[in-house]
């Protein structure tokens, strides 16, 4: 059946976290958060991506410039230094964005240039067809949000919750948000599925259903590809599903039409 202007189709709503979803962020913000904690230790410690993902599975370090900062400071408690001593963040941030944005604030050279993308536009394509609602929520900045929704996959204006738009998560303010503007021509009795790929994100889910409860909220964990051909891809799958999610894939585009109306049924 194909879709008339205005009609209600859509019974299920999908949203999309965009690191390590979206984009593989394996070689961009894990690097540049290494990068930053090694700076700001003085080249003693960087971080691998076990103890990155140590930290995030936490649930808690959904921002990468408060991870820096974070691991900066467990670094130097090691070294029997508290966790008194001040760090200036926003030396943080900058050194940060150096090596993610690049140098350039107006033409980006950095990491975030070669960020091979998860997804094809065409998938998101297959899902309006099938009359399922889609749409981004992300810890990511507004910019660089948009840098790959907009220049890489070629959206035009999606609808997206960024950094700047809401609190960071496990807070749900931003992933309800975005089913707000998902709804507004929409059946507000819609499935919500998010999909992501940290426990952050699953906890996220689980806090919009205590606020909701007679909505059906859904957390689909995505493996981000750094952990793929490791051991530790069993051990990060299970983290995920402890912390709520229904079901696991290594890539979003596993999460078809068909799929979606298994979860929601």
């Amino acid at each position: 059946m194909t879709a008339q202007p205005n009609q209600v189709l859509t019974r299920a709503i999908a949203i999309f976290d965009i690191d390590g979803v979206i984009r593989d962020v394996g070689g961009s913000y894990h690097r540049a958060l290494a990068d930053t904690v090694e700076h700001f230790t003085s080249g003693a410690y960087r971080p691998s991506h076990l103890d990155i993902d140590q930290l995030k599975s936490e649930g808690i370090w959904n921002n990468d410039w408060e991870a820096s900062q974070e691991l900066i400071y467990r670094y130097f408690e090691t070294q029997g230094q508290p966790k008194t001593q001040q760090l200036n963040y926003q030396e943080i941030v900058a050194f940060f964005q150096s090596r993610y944005r690049g140098s350039d604030p107006q033409n980006w050279t950095g990491y975030i240039c070669n960020e091979p993308l998860l997804l094809q536009r065409s998938y998101l394509e297959s899902l309006t067809t099938a009359g399922i609602a889609w749409g981004f929520f992300s810890g990511a900045t507004r910019a660089s949000a948009t840098y790959v929704l907009e220049k890489r996959l070629g959206l035009h204006s999606p609808v997206l919750i960024a950094m700047e738009d809401a609190p960071g998560k496990p807070d749900p303010t931003g992933l309800i948000a975005t089913v707000e503007q998902l709804e507004q021509k929409l059946d507000k009795s819609s499935s919500i599925i998010y999909l992501g790929d940290t426990v952050a994100d699953m906890y996220t889910v689980e806090k919009a259903r205590l606020l909701f409860p007679s909505r059906t909220w859904i957390g689909v964990g995505i493996l981000p590809p750094h952990v793929q051909s490791t051991p530790r891809r069993d051990v990060y799958g299970e983290t995920l599903k402890a912390a709520g999610a229904a079901v696991i894939f290594d890539n979003v585009q596993e999460l078809t039409p068909a799929q979606i109306q298994k979860l929601v049924s």
